[in-house]
């Protein structure tokens, strides 16, 4: 299965990963796709984005579109965790936190070449950038044909997430730069 957690908004781009998905479907029979997510109430276009969704994806019933409440976390982490790829196509974006949350569960990721996922994903280490459907597609195809690259981008992404973006990173960082401050060496400046 391969997921995209994101609202329905254009920006995400949920109709190119139902082309990706479409694309890829072609050699993998069996795959699915769940698109999961829901709106925000300051978005005016999101019910004509999600009605754009279900259309594209009307016929095809290995197609999950699933339209979350806000409070959702535990069913989105349990499609998280079932997935096998995750994607976050997006044309364009911040930091992601599904992206992150995603590789904190050993799950490659797939995300749009843009922002902030250019930040998360490294490409080809932890996961693939990619600028189109077709481009996703093939990276989909790549990975379920080579489980074990799978697995390992998988290991790969958890400890990219651990080093990087986790709040004790962060505090060691702080408590390093104490340290330094502190009893750094009399070339340095003292503060206080």
């Amino acid at each position: 299965m391969i997921l995209q957690v994101s609202r329905y908004d254009h920006f995400k781009d949920p109709l190119g990963v139902i082309q990706a998905y479409k694309y890829a479907r072609q050699f993998i029979p069996e795959l699915q796709l769940v698109l999961a997510g829901g709106g925000a109430s300051d978005d005016p276009e999101g019910e004509m984005v999600l009605n754009e969704v279900k259309m594209a994806a009307m016929d095809d019933p290995n197609i999950k579109i699933l339209l979350l409440p806000g409070d959702a976390h535990r069913t989105i982490n349990a499609l998280q965790r079932a997935a096998d790829i995750v994607l976050q196509k997006s044309i364009k974006e911040g930091f992601g936190l599904t992206v992150s949350e995603a590789m904190w569960k050993n799950k490659p990721v797939i995300g749009g070449n843009t922002g902030g996922i250019r930040i998360q994903v490294t490409n080809y280490h932890t996961g693939f950038l990619v600028n189109t459907p077709e481009g996703a597609a093939l990276r989909i195809r790549y990975l379920l044909h080579n489980v074990d690259k799978l697995l390992e981008m998988g290991q790969k992404v958890h400890e990219f997430v651990r080093e990087n973006f986790l709040i004790t990173r962060h505090l060691r960082e702080y408590l390093t730069l104490v340290y330094a401050l502190m009893y750094g060496q009399g070339d340095r400046i003292q503060l206080g």
